[in-house]
């Protein structure tokens, strides 16, 4: 058994996961949560406009991993690995962000590809899961990205057979569509428009009509069921392999769409950084399921472990 964490730097989010893993005799791996957290530093502001990060984006990002190091010390973590994701792939003074994670984490962050983003994502999500009711596919909704990813698990490993990342996420298609507050209908035209067209590349490469079960992981998705469910905050235990029909995601969507900031704000498990971006994340979710629907996926499974859990599996 060794401690170790995983850091995942996002568009929208930084999250920390602090586990032991176990190894068994058959060669099966385990978790077991020490500490999990998410802080939302929305360090894609404005990236997809100007190609840089901002000042103050890296200022919250800096004072996030402030904490997540005092974390590590406390919990007696052997081994590290942080990742960053969309928003460091495409900002022009990336070089900063990299400075500032070295001084302060004291080890250095890794930009890593969006295919490879998307096969930590699937081992972590079907962590969980039993094999029988794949192929599974695994959806990724960040906020710079969509990953999509195909594959099996037997339990013990899982088996990737397609993957790709697009770009498109909640961050991105608000910022870039949703301009109103709430949008109007013609920037939800366009929003779709977009989604639909970033995610045909990804049908492109991954054969989805092959799923049996489709698995969904990251906040989007988790804050959806938690609002489905009526959740009078939010409960991981509650969400975790929580199903949601294509219908139900249909409603919901609709609804969030016709809301103001202030209304989403006063929703029960609504996370103060997914208020303004929640919409938009729906939209790809809504786009993802009316696809998958026309080849007899007609649910989503949410799970609460994904990328993290992924990157700690890879530590061991």
């Amino acid at each position: 058994m060794g401690r170790v964490a995983a850091i995942d730097c996002g568009t929208n989010s930084i999250r920390l996961l602090v586990a032991d893993v176990s190894t068994s005799d058959d060669g099966s791996r385990w978790l077991r949560d020490v500490h999990r957290e998410m802080r939302v530093v929305r360090l894609g502001q404005g990236v997809d406009a100007t190609g840089v990060l901002a000042p103050e984006a890296l200022a919250r990002t800096r004072a996030a991993l402030v904490e997540y190091t005092k974390v590590l010390r406390r919990k007696g973590t052997e081994r590290v690995r942080m990742v960053a994701t969309s928003a460091t792939r495409d900002a022009a003074n990336r070089d900063e962000f990299f400075a500032m994670t070295r001084e302060v984490l004291g080890v250095e962050a890794e930009v890593i590809s969006g295919d490879e983003e998307a096969r930590l994502s699937f081992t972590g999500a079907v962590s969980d899961v039993d094999g029988v009711d794949g192929p599974f596919l695994v959806s990724d909704i960040g906020g710079g990205s969509t990953e999509l990813v195909l594959g099996s698990w037997d339990g013990v490993r899982g088996e990737v057979v397609a993957a790709k990342s697009v770009d498109i996420g909640c961050v991105r298609l608000t910022e870039r569509c949703l301009r109103s507050d709430p949008p109007t209908p013609a920037e939800v035209d366009e929003a779709v428009a977009a989604a639909r067209a970033e995610l045909a590349r990804a049908f492109a490469v991954v054969p989805v009509e092959r799923a049996r079960t489709w698995i969904g992981v990251a906040g989007t998705v988790t804050t959806l069921v938690a609002l489905a469910k009526e959740l009078p905050a939010y409960d991981p235990d509650e969400i975790h392999l929580a199903r949601l029909s294509v219908a139900a995601i249909r409603e919901l969507t609709g609804r969030l769409l016709t809301l103001t900031h202030d209304e989403r704000a006063a929703l029960g498990p609504m996370h103060p950084g997914r208020v303004d971006v929640i919409a938009g994340g729906a939209l790809v979710v809504r786009t993802l399921a009316e696809h998958l629907a026309e080849h007899g996926v007609t649910e989503l499974v949410a799970s609460e472990h994904d990328i993290l859990d992924g990157i700690a599996f890879a530590l061991s």
